[in-house]
């Protein structure tokens, strides 16, 4: 095979082009489900362009493949008036058939060589990654062709910022021509800063009764459940003066979305007897009236003026959990592109924290389905960058140094894209804390996201996790004590309190610790690291039997793990209590492994 050098002349003419690259979504599965009608309607479409380009348009077609074609233009309105003519014709042409069919299209103005075959050139190229980003029915192009366009004359025209695109190391500005597809890729820019949360609205519960003192006894449930999901960093919560309104209207969870805008309504009542309150509640997906979760609970009616009030605290929980569980279920079972985005932020980080190796992949594939959506989104490159450590802490990585290369330019573009987004220079700490160990550089990463929000719980909990490497236990234990408080119903509760429970470790607070270690291995019994602290607050504890069945159990989920590897690659190895803990794994049972060469 023949190859030019670099720099070699091609002898072939060139010239100046709009290029529209247009495929066929789908078309395998459809071929497959009815060959026959597939043809026949891609032969017609591709008639009708062929009748649309008449030397008014300009434009000439360069190939017709099965499922696809190539177009040239001699300007950028001709080419954007043939594309949106060929979605037109598509949709109407497929109107009425049980399967329709839809096109993609990209359109890119470059310098492009040409011979009798072809046109070629990078140009080419990247038109055809352009189309990548378009959904059904939609057609995205370059700022190249958006400078000779005019907005609402040529059609509507959509900023859509910044995108990354395989293979090019630049982020490319795009624009989409014509209303959005049902399936959009890429979302306006206009929407990057909204947060990628579910809102909720809690409508202050009915009585049952028409006595006037019990009124406000509805208000009172409100703004306990409303205080407690507030607390969530995964959810938007409608503020009851908001909410009030509602309040014993005969309304429909959609009337209510339709309103106020929330992805899920909570509503429902109360009877009083003496000093004993029974509430019913009821949770529904507001886009369809679906009830997703109801309860009953009772207790002392004096409880609703408690600061941490049980029945409050338990219809918020059964609500979080039920919204998680929801979202998480339509993640498995439908297409990522006709989700919400929160619900790929949610179904993402639960996939990053499961056991097994499938389910973690699958939350890397799904937050990348995310990122492509809002590839300015500070929140999203962010959880990428866990996933990068996690997957390096699970030794499920074929090369560390690689993940660890990554993770560290995730975080850097996390932050360069967001720097007002606490997570994001959180994440960036853990990077520099735990693959770099620069524990003084992570400290100040952390005390920046803690800066742009005092009440980001991750960040709390990473610098617990950082001052207890240091030795600086008290500190430690603070900070893990308000990460604690400041996400009661997270979705990753089992590491909330598998890092905390180190943190009191730190502290010398070892029954705590052990406390923090059960309870998070009731709720993820596959994370090692919380056996290794359990194994080591047993031992400083004196129960001796106790340490060798954790460290038993951890070493069947890790039989690779060695005394070791753990003060390698501990990042508070540096501090006295590293060996402390190193000689508790080995009183435990946990193998020494052979000591590094120096």
């Amino acid at each position: 095979m023949l190859i030019a050098a670099p720099g070699a002349t091609l002898g072939l003419p060139h010239h100046p082009t709009v290029v529209l690259v247009a495929d066929l979504v789908e078309s395998v599965s459809l071929m497959q489900r009815d060959e026959a009608g597939v043809i026949t309607q891609w032969r017609a479409f591709v008639a009708h362009v062929s009748r649309l380009l008449t030397p008014d348009t300009g434009g000439r077609m360069v190939k017709s493949l099965g499922d696809g074609l190539m177009l040239e233009f001699n300007t950028a309105p001709r080419a954007a008036a043939v594309a949106l003519a060929m979605h037109a014709w598509m949709r109407t042409a497929c109107d009425g058939l049980p399967t329709p069919m839809f096109l993609r299209v990209g359109l890119h103005s470059a310098e492009v060589y040409a011979d009798e075959h072809d046109i070629y050139g990078k140009g080419v190229n990247l038109a055809a990654r352009i189309a990548t980003l378009a959904g059904p029915g939609e057609t995205v192009l370059t700022a190249q062709v958006r400078d000779s366009l005019t907005d609402g004359l040529d059609g509507t025209l959509e900023d859509l910022g910044e995108c990354y695109l395989k293979h090019l190391d630049e982020p490319v500005r795009v624009w989409r021509l014509g209303a959005a597809g049902q399936q959009p890729v890429v979302i306006a820019r206009r929407d990057y800063a909204t947060p990628l949360k579910a809102t909720i609205a809690v409508i202050p519960f009915q009585s049952r009764s028409n006595a006037p003192d019990h009124f406000a006894i509805g208000e009172l449930i409100a703004d306990g459940v409303i205080g407690q999901l507030s607390r969530t960093a995964d959810l938007r919560v409608i503020s009851r003066l908001s909410t009030t309104a509602f309040r014993d209207r005969p309304m429909s969870a959609q009337e209510v979305q339709g309103h106020l805008g929330a992805d899920y309504v909570l509503s429902g009542s109360y009877a009083v007897h003496d000093s004993r309150i029974l509430l019913t509640s009821e949770l529904a997906k507001a886009a369809t009236g679906d009830v997703l979760d109801s309860a009953r609970v009772s207790g002392d009616l004096a409880d609703l003026l408690e600061k941490e009030s049980e029945l409050c605290n338990s219809v918020a929980a059964g609500c979080h959990k039920a919204i998680l569980d929801s979202e998480v279920q339509a993640a498995l079972i439908k297409p990522l592109p006709t989700l919400q985005s929160y619900s790929l932020l949610l179904s993402g980080i639960v996939g990053l924290h499961r056991s097994s190796p499938n389910g973690f992949n699958d939350g890397y594939r799904i937050l990348g389905t995310l990122a492509e959506r809002h590839p300015t989104s500070g929140e999203t490159i962010s959880w990428l960058v866990k996933w990068h450590v996690l997957r390096v802490i699970r030794g499920l990585s074929p090369n560390p140094s690689e993940d660890h290369q990554r993770a560290a330019e995730l975080a850097r573009r996390a932050v360069e894209n967001a720097p007002q987004c606490a997570l994001a220079h959180a994440m960036s700490g853990l990077v520099a804390g735990l693959f770099q160990k620069n524990l003084d550089e992570a400290e100040a990463r952390y005390k920046k996201a803690l800066a742009l929000n005092a009440n980001e719980p991750l960040a709390w909990l990473l610098m617990g996790t950082l001052l207890s490497w240091q030795g600086r236990g008290s500190e430690a234990a603070r900070a893990a004590e308000n990460a604690l408080a400041l996400s009661p119903f997270d979705p990753l509760k089992y590491y909330f309190d598998s890092l905390a429970a180190a943190a009191m470790l730190s502290a010398g607070r070892h029954e705590q610790a052990i406390q923090l270690c059960l309870r998070s291995l009731r709720a993820n019994q596959c994370h090692t690291a919380t056996y290794r602290v359990l194994g080591i607050a047993q031992v400083l504890t004196g129960d001796i039997v106790g340490a060798h069945n954790t460290i038993a159990s951890m070493m069947r989920l890790e039989p690779g793990f060695n005394v070791t590897k753990y003060l390698d690659r501990y990042p508070g190895q540096g501090h006295p209590h590293a060996q402390i803990y190193a000689d508790a794994l080995l009183r435990a049972g946990a193998p020494t492994g052979e000591p590094k060469s120096l």
